[in-house]
């Protein structure tokens, strides 16, 4: 299979449907990383085939649950690595804007090299700790995908957050004892079993909404 025929097998399970032009853009960001993982050890995942199931459905399967804009059109991705789930969330949703924040300098220089080869024009690269940035305008979403347990992600990132925002966090297996140690001004919205076409593994997105 190759890694378009994949993308457009995992889309039609997940019941998203996207333009020709951002498939595209989709599997050319696949092909940046990894080109650039030869050298700069982006990922573990080094087929572009299993990319395409292991970072780009896996970011996606969580859209359908993201609250809609207004609320979303500001996105900080916390944490996010070589742009997951960022570049894809950007990607497929040209209207929000997407603050992709990654401290390790060598993975921030790809996220640059990225929204420029690709031409990703509603993301902007913070390099540096999510505790340590003030942007000047706050976000209506905060997501994260592997970054921290739920307590430590909240405390790191509810500055970026406006009153009422989401956070959203992608875990592996249910973090039930991780939720029971959410603070008191997070509100549990909701934990979601997702489907992650082409891959056997347990995924889970946990919504919590910041209380005004």
């Amino acid at each position: 299979m190759t890694p378009h025929a994949a993308l457009a097998r995992g889309l039609e399970e997940l019941e998203l449907v996207l333009p020709a032009s951002t498939c595209d853009q989709l599997i050319a960001y696949v092909m940046l990383l990894a080109k650039w993982n030869r050298s700069y050890n982006l990922t573990a995942i080094r087929e572009p085939l299993a990319m395409v199931s292991h970072h780009l459905l896996d970011s996606l399967a969580v859209l359908p649950h993201l609250p809609l804009p207004p609320q979303a059109a500001r996105v900080a991705d916390v944490g996010t690595g070589a742009g997951l789930p960022g570049i894809p969330l950007a990607l497929a949703r040209p209207q929000w804007h997407v603050a992709l924040i990654e401290s390790n300098q060598k993975k921030a220089a790809f996220l640059r090299q990225a929204a420029i080869e690709l031409g990703i024009g509603n993301v902007e690269v913070h390099e540096g700790r999510a505790e340590e940035w003030q942007p000047q305008e706050r976000f209506g979403l905060v997501t994260s995908r592997a970054f921290a347990e739920l307590a430590a992600f909240v405390a790191a990132c509810r500055h970026l957050l406006v009153p009422g925002g989401t956070f959203a966090a992608m875990k592996g297996k249910q973090p039930t004892a991780e939720i029971k140690r959410l603070p008191p001004e997070v509100q549990l919205r909701s934990v979601l079993r997702l489907r992650t076409p082409l891959r056997e593994a347990e995924r889970h997105l946990v919504l919590c909404e910041l209380q005004a």
